[in-house]
């Protein structure tokens, strides 16, 4: 969809990425909008031929074929978020775990090296990578020339410049959607919890929950909700130094 603007043009694309659809907006003068939004979903592309555990090529599945001692070097995507993932898991004392159990403590990210410290641990950046990848893209729109814009990544979303992007919930009991809030200048994540991952959350998150945070960038957002949700608690000390609210609902 292409809408002129009084600063430029609105340029909007979906495409089918990270194992969901991805919605990019971005606000410039043509043709620079519509290369913002082509530059936002190659870096998305980078990010999931990275990271994901299902690309036969990426950084997780050679990890994951290391064997147990052995250390390989990664990529500048991998050592964001792996840094951002083991720091994170240090500050929860392993409540927020990559590993989902398999070896909490099973792997180091030291730098541009990455430590397989134990056999069994096998990695899933669902809970993290997906808003990395939304903060990627928003940084090749505005490195393209972008001056306002938004990415959506299946509900991991993150807004900036002059606009404002109406959120709306899925409603587990009625259906359809609700509104919930507006957004501006910052990003918003949301994870459903119901009775198949009901088992690694507090008894303090309803069966059949959201756990929504909002946070100046993407990748806190989504890595939040999972502390939120196990933790069961809105006002844990980590949001404070995110900069982020959260809400179960």
């Amino acid at each position: 969809m292409n809408r002129n603007a009084g600063a430029g043009t609105w340029v909007r694309r979906a495409r089918p990425l990270l194992g969901t659809i991805v919605e990019v907006a971005a606000l410039a003068e043509l043709p620079a909008a519509d290369e913002a939004v082509n530059a936002a979903f190659d870096a998305v592309a980078e990010v999931q031929a990275q990271l994901s555990r299902f690309e036969a090529t990426s950084e997780i599945t050679r990890f994951h074929a290391l064997p147990c001692g052995a250390s390989m070097a990664i990529g500048q995507h991998a050592q964001r978020v792996l840094a951002a993932a083991q720091a994170l898991r240090d500050d929860t004392g392993g409540l927020f775990d990559i590993s989902l159990g398999t070896a909490c403590d099973g792997w180091r990210c030291d730098g541009h090296l990455l430590h397989k410290l134990s056999a069994n641990v096998r990695f899933d950046l669902g809970g993290i990578a997906k808003g990395y990848a939304v903060d990627v893209a928003v940084e090749a729109l505005l490195a393209a020339g972008s001056i306002a814009g938004w990415v959506n990544a299946g509900g991991d979303i993150r807004v900036f410049g002059d606009t404002e992007l109406p959120i709306s919930l899925r409603d587990e009991h009625r259906g359809g959607v609700r509104p919930f809030a507006n957004l501006r200048n910052g990003a918003f994540a949301t994870s459903h919890f119901d009775h198949a991952t009901r088992s690694r959350t507090s008894a303090a998150t309803p069966v059949n929950a959201h756990v929504s945070v909002a946070a100046p960038s993407c990748m806190g957002a989504d890595a939040l909700t999972k502390v939120v949700a196990i933790s069961g608690d809105t006002a844990h000390p980590l949001l404070a130094r995110y900069g982020a609210q959260a809400w179960i609902h």
